[in-house]
């Protein structure tokens, strides 16, 4: 719920308020822009879910649970929050408002979310298709404690694709004008 908010400004408001120009302008690459401006909603992420790490210091002062499952679990959800944030910075650099921004990344993620739950309504062949897109049935194994490189590579060509998708954005944005 939080990451469209999160991501929905990064360019839209630059576009509205003509500050893209500057930004644009400046001695830097698209990439060095882009990567600059998914590090910091990505930090601004992972300082969120650092304030969760104190329940997390409660449970171990109060309990013996196993480190291993919990740490996986953060790494999932800071791979997880890294597909959605590339996805939001690329709804972003598609228009000049942010609120349309925020509800159409809104509806791009929820779609993604549902997306395993969907597969359960059409057949076999689409459904094996559905659940490997799916964020959530990647992320299960991560919940679990197990770390699975096909899931940490989905993740990464997922970012890797949302950023390179921005990328072609921001530079279209620039032959524009």
């Amino acid at each position: 719920f939080v990451l469209p908010l999160v991501t929905m400004r990064t360019y839209s408001e630059e576009k509205r308020s003509g500050t893209i120009e500057l930004l644009l302008t400046a001695p830097l690459t698209d990439l060095q822009i882009i990567l600059g401006k998914f590090f910091g909603a990505m930090g601004l992420y992972a300082s969120m879910l650092a304030l969760t790490l104190l329940h997390v210091g409660v449970l171990f002062a109060f309990g013996n649970p196993e480190w291993r499952p919990i740490a996986t679990t953060y790494l999932g959800l800071l791979l997880m929050g890294g597909c959605f944030v590339s996805v939001g910075l690329f709804i972003s650099s598609l228009t000049k408002n942010q609120i349309v921004a925020g509800m159409v990344t809104f509806a791009v993620f929820l779609m993604l979310w549902v997306l395993n739950w969907i597969s359960s309504f059409v057949g076999p062949t689409t459904q094996a298709v559905l659940a490997h897109l799916s964020i959530t049935e990647h992320f299960d194994d991560f919940a679990k404690g197990i770390i699975d490189t096909k899931h940490v590579i989905y993740y990464l060509s997922f970012i890797a694709f949302g950023l390179f998708l921005t990328m072609k954005s921001v530079d279209s944005e620039r032959w524009r004008g």
